[in-house]
């Protein structure tokens, strides 16, 4: 179960909160990890949001990069559980709204609430009795959205454990970057691609300068152009071969009408809505298909460094 497993990683965070600049506090009686809203947060606590997000299922590294995507480090992601790790835990597909309070919700948490179309038709569903998730907001959960997602969960307050991070902090910035494969894996589920036939994958993306504390559309900008301008993630595959090479050239974000321009411009001419902007826009920059059935490869997309110098240096 994903969530025990994050809960147990989430516990290794309590132990270690000074140590990563973090800070527990009960709110309405659930647990809550600032990652970033009043405390400066970390590199370390930020490969830790990442891990919370997947369910502790993919291993999160910080890596050397060679500059050329203006960045001097990769967040690499490894995992041999993606469907569970990216689909089940890691994906975004909760906004939790209310009255006072808007996150993007992720983790496994999602997996016990089981309401998104991605989870009910991959059955991916946790009955446990606790919840862990990572909540992508500027600001702190109120007592109405712990109430929220309590309920959706049926998890009483006290078992719900939920780390808190804004884009433009170091942890929030990372555990974002860190959506490399789960794009590609949304992507391909969008397109209708089986996606259990993918055993394995790793992803890498540059780490994007922090952007102004309180400036959420640039913070939400950089992080989001770092994968589709500058992702790279490889799956290897037990497929037909003629699947693959009819689809592989449909998962990079070269193939949305929205590609080619920072995000926080495309952000902005959708009034800064997420759903209103293309969904297959969120995939990575190139995608590398190795079929374990016949030992062939191919690979789709390119790299946009020019794009990214523009969205790094705004």
């Amino acid at each position: 179960m994903l969530n025990l497993s994050a809960h147990r990683l989430f516990q290794q965070a309590i132990d270690q909160a000074a140590s990563l600049r973090c800070n527990l506090q009960k709110i309405a009686q659930a647990n809550v990890l600032d990652a970033g809203v009043e405390t400066p947060g970390s590199l370390s606590a930020g490969v830790f949001l990442a891990r919370l997000c997947l369910g502790d299922r993919a291993a999160v590294a910080l890596v050397p990069a060679d500059g050329s995507l203006f960045s001097s480090n990769l967040v690499h992601v490894r995992t041999d559980d993606p469907i569970r790790s990216c689909l089940g835990s890691q994906y975004a597909g909760w906004p939790i709204k209310t009255d006072d309070y808007f996150a993007m919700g992720s983790g496994p948490m999602r997996m016990v609430r089981g309401e998104e179309p991605v989870l009910e038709h991959l059955k991916l569903q946790e009955s446990v009795p606790t919840v862990v998730g990572v909540l992508e907001s500027d600001s702190l959960p109120t007592a109405s959205a712990v109430k929220a997602i309590a309920t959706d969960c049926d998890t009483p307050a006290e078992k719900t454990y939920l780390a808190v991070a804004p884009s433009t902090s170091i942890a929030g910035s990372l555990q974002v970057v860190a959506r490399s494969v789960e794009t590609a894996m949304h992507k391909l589920h969008e397109l209708k691609f089986d996606v259990s036939s993918i055993i394995s994958a790793t992803g890498h993306a540059p780490l994007p300068p922090p952007a102004k504390p309180g400036n959420t559309v640039d913070g939400v900008g950089r992080t989001n152009d770092a994968i589709l301008y500058g992702a790279t993630v490889t799956m290897w595959v037990d497929q037909d071969d003629e699947i693959l090479e009819t689809v592989v050239t449909k998962v990079p974000s070269n193939s949305s009408n929205d590609h080619g321009q920072p995000f926080a411009k495309i952000f902005k001419h959708y009034d800064y809505d997420f759903y209103k902007v293309d969904p297959l826009l969120f995939s990575p920059a190139v995608v590398t298909f190795h079929n374990l059935r016949s030992g062939r490869s191919w690979t789709a997309g390119q790299l946009e460094p020019s794009i990214l110098q523009a969205s790094f240096s705004s």
